[in-house]
Protein backbone atom coordinates (compact mmCIF):
# COMPACT_ATOMS: atom_id res chain seq x y z
CA UNK A 1 0.00 0.00 0.00
CA UNK A 2 3.11 2.29 0.79
CA UNK A 3 4.66 1.91 -2.56
CA UNK A 4 1.36 3.02 -4.25
CA UNK A 5 1.23 6.33 -1.88
CA UNK A 6 4.75 6.97 -3.52
CA UNK A 7 4.00 6.12 -6.92
CA UNK A 8 0.86 8.00 -7.18
CA UNK A 9 2.63 11.10 -5.06
CA UNK A 10 6.13 11.39 -7.74
CA UNK A 11 3.28 11.17 -10.83
CA UNK A 12 1.07 13.92 -9.15
CA UNK A 13 4.07 16.28 -8.67
CA UNK A 14 5.58 15.83 -11.96
CA UNK A 15 2.10 16.11 -14.05
CA UNK A 16 0.32 18.87 -12.00
CA UNK A 17 3.92 20.72 -12.06
CA UNK A 18 4.13 20.29 -16.27
CA UNK A 19 0.63 21.56 -16.21
CA UNK A 20 1.08 24.76 -14.46
CA UNK A 21 4.18 25.54 -16.42
CA UNK A 22 2.98 24.24 -19.75
CA UNK A 23 6.11 22.00 -20.26
CA UNK A 24 5.99 18.70 -21.96
CA UNK A 25 8.37 15.72 -21.69
CA UNK A 26 9.58 16.55 -24.76
CA UNK A 27 10.08 20.08 -23.64
CA UNK A 28 11.91 18.75 -20.58
CA UNK A 29 13.88 16.16 -22.48
CA UNK A 30 15.51 19.01 -24.32
CA UNK A 31 16.29 20.73 -21.04
CA UNK A 32 17.36 17.27 -18.98
CA UNK A 33 18.88 15.55 -21.75
CA UNK A 34 16.58 12.66 -19.85
CA UNK A 35 14.91 10.49 -22.98
CA UNK A 36 11.08 11.72 -23.58
CA UNK A 37 9.94 8.08 -23.01
CA UNK A 38 11.36 7.86 -19.25
CA UNK A 39 10.46 11.62 -18.51
CA UNK A 40 6.69 10.14 -19.50
CA UNK A 41 7.17 7.13 -17.89
CA UNK A 42 8.24 8.27 -14.41
CA UNK A 43 5.34 10.98 -15.05
CA UNK A 44 2.56 8.18 -15.39
CA UNK A 45 3.64 5.37 -13.03
CA UNK A 46 5.89 7.65 -10.58
CA UNK A 47 9.00 6.10 -9.03
CA UNK A 48 7.47 2.92 -8.39
CA UNK A 49 7.14 1.87 -11.84
CA UNK A 50 8.84 -0.42 -14.13
CA UNK A 51 11.06 2.43 -15.23
CA UNK A 52 12.83 4.32 -12.11
CA UNK A 53 14.11 7.57 -12.25
CA UNK A 54 17.77 7.59 -11.00
CA UNK A 55 18.90 10.19 -8.27
CA UNK A 56 20.53 12.07 -10.95
CA UNK A 57 17.44 12.40 -13.37
CA UNK A 58 15.30 13.77 -9.95
CA UNK A 59 17.97 16.07 -9.25
CA UNK A 60 17.44 17.57 -12.90
CA UNK A 61 13.95 17.25 -13.30
CA UNK A 62 13.60 19.20 -9.94
CA UNK A 63 16.29 21.79 -11.54
CA UNK A 64 14.10 22.26 -14.93
CA UNK A 65 10.59 22.52 -13.62
CA UNK A 66 12.30 24.83 -10.37
CA UNK A 67 10.61 22.52 -7.52
CA UNK A 68 12.86 22.20 -4.51
CA UNK A 69 14.70 18.86 -4.77
CA UNK A 70 13.91 17.17 -1.23
CA UNK A 71 10.34 17.72 -2.22
CA UNK A 72 10.58 15.71 -5.57
CA UNK A 73 13.02 13.40 -3.59
CA UNK A 74 10.62 12.82 -1.11
CA UNK A 75 7.81 12.25 -3.30
CA UNK A 76 9.72 9.77 -5.29
CA UNK A 77 10.26 7.83 -2.34
CA UNK A 78 14.12 8.51 -1.64
CA UNK A 79 15.22 8.51 1.64
CA UNK A 80 16.48 12.19 3.05
CA UNK A 81 20.34 12.16 3.77
CA UNK A 82 21.68 14.28 6.97
CA UNK A 83 23.54 16.99 6.05
CA UNK A 84 27.15 16.55 7.48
Amino acid sequence: MGQEKVMADLSQVLQQTMRLRHVTAGGLAEVTGIRTPRIRAFAEDGAGGPVRPTEQELTELAAALGLPLPDVLEAAGVPAVAPA
